[in-house]
Parts: C-alpha cells; sequence; structure tokens
C-alpha cells in the first residue's frame, strides 16, 4: 500500500481539525464584539454554534477521506500507520492534544469498537505540549514595582483594547487598589520578582468579561480575577476582585456554562490556570474553556487509570431511585454513572429520544451556576469482574436494550457521567441547624436562578437536587425539565364544593403546560418546620404572579443578573458607602 495514501488520509484529519479549530477561535473571538455591544442573544447563539459543530465538522471529514481514499480508510489495517502518519504532523501544532482527539472522533466513527486501542487512536497523549508557546505570549506581566499599582492596574485594563468605554475609570482603579491591598497577608513586603500576571484573552460568559491572573510575590502565587459589567447607559464597571481560590473555583464550575475564550495554546492556558486552581483537573479546565471533547478523552483516560489503580466496584449508587434512570457509582471514583432505563416506572411517560433532548438542552443551555454539566459516552467497556452482583441484575431487568457483553466486558451502548453530588434530601437529614437553614434558603435561590434563566426544573422534589463541595445547591435530574416559556402558569380555581375539597384528583381542567405553583408546597417541605424556614425567603416561588412577571421579562427579551459570586464582595456593596460617607465628609 502507498504511504502516500496513510499520509493522504491524515492529512485530512488534520484539515478537518485546523477548520474546526479556526471556527472555534472565530466564535470565542466573537465574544468579546457581543460584550461591546451588549449583544447576549448573539453571545449565546455563538456558545450553541460552537457546542453543535464539532459533530458537524467530524462527519465532514469522514466523509471526504471515504469518498477519496474509499476501501484503504475501511481497512482496519491502515489506521496504525495513518496514526504514524499523523503524529508527525502534530510536532510543532499549537493545539496537539486537540487534534489527537479529533483524529479518535474521526477513526472511531470508521473502526469497529474492536479496535479502540492505542495501535489504532491515541489512548495516552503522542505530543508533548509541556511549554508549547505560539506566536502571541499567553499571559502578560506588570510590574507595580516600577510603576506603581494603580498605573499597573490601568495599563492592565488597557491592554484588553475594550471599546465600551469605562463609567468611572478613577474610582474603579481605587477600588481594585483597595481590594489588592486588603487581601494582603499581615505582614506582607514587596519582593524583587512582585508582578501582575494575566491572561493573554478575556473570559466571555453571560453578561461578563473576566480578567484572569495571578499576582507573584516572592514564592507567593495568589489567583485573581476582574469581573467587568455592562451598564445600561453603555459604559463598563470593574464589579469585583475575586482573590480566594474558592471564589476562583466556582466562577469555573462545573454547574456553569462554557467560556467564550481565545485561545492559540489551550494547553498553556490550562496550564496557568491548574497554578491558580490547583484542586481542579485538566478536564475540568478544558471543559470550562469550552473544549469538551477534549475533557471526554481526558476523562476517559483517567477512568481507566482509575480502574487499573483501585480494586472497589461499581454498585448502585446511594438514594432514592429514579424513575428514568439508573445510576450507579465507583465510591473510590467521584462520579456517578446514569442510564436511561429500558422502560420508565410510572407515572413517568416520556421517551428515551425525549431524555436524550433534555440532557442535550442542558449541554446548550446556560447553566448560571445551578444544572450539573454532564459528559455523555458510547460504547463504555467495563470489566464484568468490577459490576456488583445487585448491580448487574438491575442492569440486565431494567437496561437490557442498552448493554451487550464482549468476553470479559460489559458494554454499555449510551451512558452520561456526572460529578458526585450528596442528593438535597440526604444532606439535610445529617446538616446541623445551621446547614439546614443555609441550604434551604440556597435550594429557593436554585430554583429562581434556573428560572431567570428560562428553565423550569418540572420535578422540584430534593432527591433531585444536589450539595456541591462548596455548599451550593444544584440540579441533576432532567427528564422533565423545559423552558420557562413554554409553561402556563395558572392559579388554582377554588373548589365548588366540600366534594371537590376531598376529592384525590383536580376538579378543574389542567392541560399538558399548565403549571400550578400553589401546589409546589409539597414538594418543597412536608416538614413543617422546613416550610417555616423557606417561607421566610422564597414564599413568592408558591405564587402564580411571580413565575409570570418571570417569563414575561424573558420573552420581553431580558435576561437576569446572575452572578458566580456572592453580593458582599462586589465594589457597589463592599466600598460605595464608604465613597459617600467620605465626600459628605
Amino acid at each position: 500500500m502507498n504511504p502516500d495514501t496513510w499520509s493522504g488520509i491524515a492529512q485530512s484529519i488534520l484539515d478537518g481539525f485546523d477548520r474546526h479549530y479556526a471556527l472555534f477561535r472565530t466564535y470565542s473571538r466573537s465574544g468579546k464584539t457581543h460584550f461591546e455591544q451588549a449583544d447576549w442573544k448573539g453571545a449565546a447563539e455563538a456558545s450553541l454554534e460552537r457546542i453543535q459543530g464539532y459533530e458537524q465538522r467530524v462527519r465532514d471529514t469522514v466523509a471526504t477521506i471515504q469518498e477519496t481514499y474509499g476501501e484503504v480508510a475501511q481497512r482496519s489495517d491502515s489506521w496504525p500507520r495513518i496514526k504514524i502518519a499523523y503524529t508527525g504532523k502534530l510536532l510543532n501544532h499549537w493545539q496537539a492534544e486537540c487534534a489527537e482527539t479529533y483524529y479518535n472522533s474521526v477513526a472511531c466513527r470508521v473502526l469497529h469498537r474492536d479496535y479502540y486501542k492505542s495501535d489504532y487512536i491515541f489512548w495516552r497523549p503522542a505530543i508533548s505540549t509541556e511549554y508549547l508557546e505560539a506566536a502571541q505570549p499567553t499571559y502578560h506581566s506588570f510590574y507595580p514595582g516600577t510603576r506603581g499599582l494603580r498605573r499597573c492596574l490601568l495599563d492592565l485594563l488597557a491592554s484588553y483594547g475594550l471599546k465600551t468605554p469605562f463609567e468611572n475609570l478613577r474610582r474603579d482603579l481605587r477600588w481594585l487598589e483597595r481590594a489588592l491591598i486588603d487581601h494582603r497577608k499581615q505582614g506582607w513586603k514587596e519582593h524583587p520578582n512582585y508582578q501582575v500576571q494575566v491572561l493573554h484573552s478575556l473570559f466571555f460568559r453571560n453578561k461578563a468579561a473576566y480578567i484572569v491572573g495571578r499576582l507573584i510575590n516572592g514564592a507567593d502565587r495568589q489567583p485573581f480575577v476582574i469581573p467587568l459589567l455592562r451598564n445600561p447607559d453603555g459604559t463598563m464597571t470593574v464589579d469585583a476582585l475575586l482573590m480566594r481560590q474558592k471564589d476562583v473555583a466556582v466562577l469555573f464550575s462545573f454547574s456553569r456554562a462554557y467560556f467564550l475564550v481565545d485561545m492559540e495554546v489551550p494547553s498553556a492556558y490550562v496550564r496557568f490556570l491548574m497554578t491558580i486552581m490547583p484542586r481542579k483537573s485538566p478536564v475540568d479546565l478544558y471543559a470550562m474553556l469550552g473544549l469538551q471533547k477534549q475533557a471526554k478523552t481526558l476523562f476517559y483516560r483517567q477512568l481507566q487509570y482509575h480502574l487499573r489503580h483501585s480494586r472497589d466496584n461499581f454498585q448502585v449508587a446511594p438514594g432514592v431511585r429514579g424513575m428514568v434512570m439508573l445510576v450507579f457509582c465507583l465510591p473510590s471514583f467521584p462520579f456517578v454513572f446514569k442510564m436511561i432505563k429500558d422502560r420508565f416506572d410510572p407515572p413517568k411517560t416520556s421517551t428515551e429520544k425525549e431524555v436524550r433532548e433534555k440532557y442535550q438542552l442542558v449541554k446548550n443551555h446556560d447553566r448560571v451556576g445551578r444544572l450539573a454539566d454532564t459528559l455523555e459516552y458510547s460504547n463504555v467497556a467495563i470489566p464484568l469482574d468490577r459490576i456488583e452482583p445487585e448491580l448487574m441484575e438491575q442492569l440486565k431487568q431494567r437496561c437490557a436494550g442498552s448493554i451487550e457483553f464482549d468476553r470479559d466486558q460489559m458494554v454499555i451502548r449510551h451512558i452520561y457521567i456526572e460529578r458526585r453530588m450528596e442528593p438535597l434530601d440526604n444532606y439535610l437529614a445529617n446538616a446541623s441547624a445551621a446547614e439546614r437553614r443555609a441550604a434551604i434558603k440556597d435550594y429557593g435561590n436554585s430554583i429562581r436562578d434556573l428560572a431567570g434563566a428560562n428553565i423550569f426544573p418540572g420535578d422540584m422534589l430534593k432527591k433531585n437536587f444536589g450539595v456541591t463541595r462548596h455548599n451550593r445547591v444544584v440540579f441533576y435530574d432532567y427528564d422533565e425539565i423545559c423552558y420557562i416559556t413554554d409553561c402556563n402558569f395558572r392559579k388554582v380555581p377554588p373548589a365548588r364544593d366540600y366534594d371537590d375539597m376531598m376529592s384525590d384528583v383536580p376538579w378543574y381542567s389542567v392541560k399538558e403546560d399548565d403549571v400550578f405553583p400553589e401546589t409546589f408546597g409539597p414538594f418543597f417541605f412536608a416538614d413543617p418546620d422546613d416550610m417555616t424556614e423557606f417561607r421566610k425567603n422564597h414564599a413568592e416561588l408558591m405564587t402564580p404572579e411571580w413565575w409570570k412577571k418571570t417569563k414575561q421579562h424573558i420573552l420581553e427579551g431580558g435576561q437576569a443578573d446572575i452572578f458566580p459570586y456572592s453580593d458582599p464582595v462586589r465594589f457597589c456593596n463592599c466600598y460605595a458607602g464608604e465613597d459617600d460617607a467620605a465626600a459628605r465628609r
């Protein structure tokens, strides 16, 4: 066989990836334009197009190599040679790790799963991305010791070239400088290497732009993020300074939408981000940068590596059993595995296709910190000797159509994987009084935030919400999720007589999209004390008026302001009052 043919197939795959990444960068760069124009709808559309474009480019590449190279591309023994040729083309490629993942996506469309092995696809990275740099530096450094801290901050803000003017730049610089000084440790002193380093590109999401960087002083390395917000009058404001690792980590949480950020060398961005968020894995960071296919590749490698170095077995996940999904876990691994059942337990009436569409809706939507992201896989193999008998029995009974057995492995046709959280009902059962009050309040906040993002959870039972390690309440059961704008919120008509009041079924007509918020109480809390606590902050969630108002705001093009950090850290809340008092004096 002619080596030029293998090289030609490899080049076709790389050309396909390069087209994909060029479009990926185009959509990412558009975040800046959308921010400058306050075009939030356009930003959402760019995010959606960026997510959906990958599969189309893979299909186009598969079609190209099948049409051009025909039988050669279909022969499994061609692919080890294609892989070698492809590897040689990646030696100085700026997105080599992502190009390897793209190759895997193409090869897995062509090959039978028997050939999903290291000779045919990239089970491990073949090209090192360590210290890879492109034409543009990954980050810029500013030196307060030579130009002064405030001048350094001015240069930093100006370096991004945003066309939007600041509402009050002097005030913002003063607040930024003060916040940086307030965060200094006791006994802080300036070292010769004192510098501020910021990533070259802004991070855009929702209605904000974020400057992401770190402070270097001696041996200390401290993260910081500066959120920039648009004002109604067309100006912008520095809204806060986030310097705690926890606050920065929440900004990059798995329950948030992906950033629009332009990167020549994504591995260099990930490497920088890991220095300021050491508890985050590359899986988390590639996903949040919008490279979720690369995140899937890294996660699968991580899972296989963990299986080789652990001895516990997959088992049914603890908690209340789901009606639609069979959920299992590996106790030593911080994720849960979710499979759609062959038949749903009554009263559920949806189909597998509809459930998949719900999960895709969440993938494409703004998750506002309240919806868990998922990794979706096909043809996942699990060793039979690592599956507990109880789980195996449930898989055979409830998911027989989604599994098959191949020698010593069980192959799962389709599966979702989510980060493991403690179900809210379990958390409340073991929480202290203070933890319970905080969780009840955040449960209501979660429902409010979802509504502001045009999401109605549907089934709002506490078992469908989880608590993250940062004690945030997040929704993770999507089979009844829908848009607020598709719901018809109604008031319960008064009962006509005593028989109506005592009836087990509604005495009024109910259409498919009708929702009656007055009936939410039993879904929220059966315990009277818990319901009293819930009502302190969220009584209006049980009124149709609040939901109608939220729906109307969305229909009019409004977008809720949902900040991925707490109100007390916003400059308008922590410094503005002091400035006003000083002005009065």
